[in-house]
């Protein structure tokens, strides 16, 4: 008895424990607030399956009540054999017509929604359009690299878009696979190694959106955050220019000790700055105009040095961790001053 008592609370306790768990999340990390086109559609598809779930339960549970209470045995009447139906042909009609209906009425929007998604007319060789903006996303271990063909820019980490236009995306996994997902204002597509996929973005607002990788890669999978900045037209024009056209401005004497550091320690051999260095790491050009470090840390001066003095700690599995000597802290001091020297938007 005693057992049964112990396995009932056990059972209670992770029942509850579920049911805040499943609150847990990041509030800017969410489906249900579209700021975007493609958002906005799949919201619609969620709530339109959400009521005819909510409408079937409660007719069903109303039914149940109703037969519950309405053929319930009564009193004199336990030896009374009930009627015996063995079929009704218009309650089996209505019970196979409804959820057929219910079902076309999920199904037209879904698939009309389906083919919008897919739409990246624009963007194909044999229809495109000049004017469509096209970005190709890389997915790496564990960062983004984002290279805008057209305009001859690469950056990594924070994508910039223009609002009130359709951005196209042709996503492509470095080393093994990964998810592109911006939940506010699109949906998710797989990075794959061994063929390109694509999609489009819409946002209607200017803002900071975020993103992830929702396809299990390694050890800091969870950790492969990129942000999504959405600005005017004109703002986006200007960032370009800006970007195409990058020559980093070293001022102080610190700064320009970090940038020989950054030559003398091979970084130039994975990250580039300018029209500098590779693309093996991401593109630290305009490092000093990001939001975040390392995709995760806030952007401040002692994260920078954190990630510096070790990497492994904060992204394990990453990279960078065996690809260069550990550094002193007057060079740790160094590079930081190179780093948050290297912007296109403060100067």
């Amino acid at each position: 008895m005693k057992q049964g008592h112990l396995k009932w609370r056990l059972f209670s306790l992770f029942t509850m424990m579920a049911l805040f768990l499943a609150g847990c999340g990041e509030s800017y990390i969410t489906t249900l607030e579209p700021k975007g086109e493609g958002a906005e559609m799949q919201f619609s598809l969620m709530m339109i399956s959400t009521i005819i779930m909510v409408v079937v339960v409660l007719v069903v549970t109303l039914i149940f009540i109703y037969v519950m209470f309405r053929f319930r045995e009564r009193k004199g009447d336990e030896n009374k054999i009930p009627e015996q139906v063995e079929g009704n042909h218009k309650l089996e009609i209505i019970w196979t017509v409804i959820p057929i209906l219910l079902l076309i009425i999920l199904a037209v929007p879904t698939v009309s929604y389906t083919f919008k998604l897919a739409d990246v007319t624009p963007m194909k060789e044999e229809t495109r359009d000049k004017d469509a903006l096209v970005v190709n996303v890389t997915a790496y271990l564990y960062w983004w690299e984002f290279e805008y063909p057209d305009h001859k820019v690469v950056t990594s980490q924070d994508l910039i878009i223009p609002t009130g236009e359709r951005v196209y995306f042709n996503l492509k996994g470095a080393d093994v696979k990964h998810a592109f997902w911006v939940p506010t204002i699109g949906g998710k597509m797989d990075t794959n190694t061994d063929n390109t996929n694509q999609m489009w973005l819409h946002a209607y607002e200017e803002g900071i959106y975020y993103g992830k990788c929702t396809e299990l890669c390694g050890p800091s999978h969870g950790l492969m955050d990129f942000k999504v900045r959405a600005v005017s037209k004109e703002d986006f024009n200007n960032w370009i220019d800006k970007m195409a056209n990058v020559q980093p401005k070293v001022d102080t004497e610190l700064a320009q000790a970090g940038e020989q550091l950054f030559q003398e320690k091979s970084c130039i051999g994975c990250h580039a700055v300018g029209n500098e260095g590779s693309r093996l790491a991401p593109n630290l050009s305009n490092f000093a105009d990001r939001t975040r470090i390392a995709g995760i840390l806030d952007y401040n001066e002692g994260n920078l040095k954190d990630w510096l003095r070790d990497p492994e700690e904060i992204k394990p599995g990453n990279k960078m961790t065996n690809t260069y000597d550990k550094l002193e802290e007057d060079e740790i001091d160094a590079l930081t001053e190179y780093l948050f020297s290297l912007s296109v938007e403060k100067k």
